[in-house]
């Protein structure tokens, strides 16, 4: 028996990086989880990877910007796994590096839907749906280093601190109901996102260099699923409104 066995998961930005760890991880201790990603045939191969575990993986393609598909995979988990114990809002895009003085409208439109809009309709309905099964369920939002410190642009930076006070504002909302809400600060990991940004703003990114260069090595994702392992766990029932800082010790820097 695993530590999440029983459990149902829903896990967002799941085809690569953190998010595939982060199934990879709940699976082999036990949760049913739901995949969700725009890349379908990356989820496909996910789940068959992990068709021998404890947990049974489902596929759920779609894009977590829009407030249906956020709705609609919950309800995705509830229909075929009977409950949701956890919603992990991990899926997150990064900008082009710019100030306030030179972001570009389309790129604020983009990062805050993925990492703003597409959190908050999530966790409305994971809400809502915990409180409908009587109370108790788990939210761990993936904030970053930036949400600290300027270590990325405007756009980026202020998206994450949105889903760090969305976190802790939840957390204090809904702690009668037994719903726990915490966030995890990464630092830099050897995940796609970087690669997905195209071209940065090369003033602002060499602004940027002072504070990029304090930090550590990247990471593995694995370290991001541990954690987030140990927040769904049983053995976190008394943590709440907590900011984990996984970073290598960027954040003292």
């Amino acid at each position: 028996m695993g530590r999440l066995s029983g459990k149902t998961a829903v896990v967002t930005g799941a085809s690569s990086g953190m998010g595939r760890e982060i199934v990879t991880l709940f699976a082999k201790e036990g949760a049913n989880v739901v995949a969700v990603a725009r890349r379908k045939e990356r989820l496909e191969a996910l789940a068959a990877d992990l068709a021998g575990e404890e947990g049974r993986v489902l596929p759920f393609p779609g894009d977590i910007s829009s407030r249906e598909i956020n709705e609609a995979m919950i309800d995705f988990a509830v229909e075929h796994f009977g409950k949701l114990d956890i919603l992990v809002n991990n899926a997150g895009i990064m900008d082009d590096m710019a100030g306030v003085g030179e972001f570009k409208d389309d790129k604020l439109e983009k990062v805050f839907s993925v990492n703003v809009y597409g959190p908050f309709y999530a966790s409305r309905k994971a809400v809502t749906t915990f409180k409908a099964q009587g109370g108790g369920g788990c939210l761990i939002h993936i904030a970053s280093e930036g949400a600290k410190k300027t270590v990325a642009g405007a756009v980026y930076c202020a998206s994450k601190a949105a889903i760090v006070s969305l976190s802790m504002n939840t957390a204090y909302m809904y702690k009668g109901d037994g719903i726990r809400s915490n966030c995890i600060i990464a630092g830099g990991f050897a995940t796609e996102i970087a690669s997905a940004m195209g071209m940065p703003d090369m003033e602002a990114y060499g602004k940027l260099q002072p504070n990029l260069a304090t930090a550590p090595a990247p990471g593995q994702p694995i370290e991001i699923a541990r954690a987030c392992l140990y927040l769904a766990s049983d053995e976190a029932a008394y943590v709440s409104g907590a900011e984990l800082a996984v970073d290598g010790g960027w954040i003292s820097a």
